[in-house]
């Protein structure tokens, strides 16, 4: 005679057999179906891309932000470092870099009129939108121009006193 496991409970009628094997049947399938599931490489391996994918989104959408944070910061800083040198230069210094700017917008007018009778398009083009980078970051270029002439000038002065 044969026995069946301790934990299943024996069946009485044919009724309750044929509903044994049928629930049998399903636990079976659905074991069949979770191994199939686990050798689909391909199917797997697209799950892991595409969850790749989406946390590189993250980490550019991240990356982009802090980018943005420090180009503020950046921004700032070169603001505060202008007025600092504002406030820090000589009457005579702040009147010469004044005359000094005069002079290159009145050269830079000429320039600007030549070269527009003479400069291919394509290439004022290019030069256009060099020239909208530079007005994008225009408080960097002041605080850089002011630095070189506050430079220059000091290391002229000490030219003149050293023998």
């Amino acid at each position: 005679m044969t026995q069946s496991p301790p934990d299943e409970p024996t069946a009485s009628s044919t009724e309750q057999l044929r509903e044994q094997v049928e629930q049998t049947r399903q636990e079976l399938g659905e074991t069949v179906e979770s191994l199939a599931a686990k050798t689909d490489v391909k199917a797997r391996a697209q799950e892991k891309a595409t969850a790749l994918k989406e946390q590189a989104g993250v980490l550019t959408e991240q990356a982009g932000a802090k980018a943005a944070e420090l180009a503020g910061q950046v921004k700032v800083k070169a603001a505060e470092a202008a007025h600092l040198m504002q406030d820090k230069l000589p009457d005579p210094v702040k009147d010469k870099a004044t005359a000094a700017a005069e002079q290159v917008k009145a050269k830079a007018g000429q320039v600007g009129r030549v070269w527009q009778d003479k400069t291919p398009e394509p290439v004022r083009a290019k030069a256009h939108q060099g020239a909208e980078a530079a007005r994008d970051n225009r408080t960097v270029l002041i605080v850089a121009g002011g630095v070189a002439v506050a430079t220059w000038l000091l290391l002229r002065r000490r030219g003149r006193r050293e023998p």
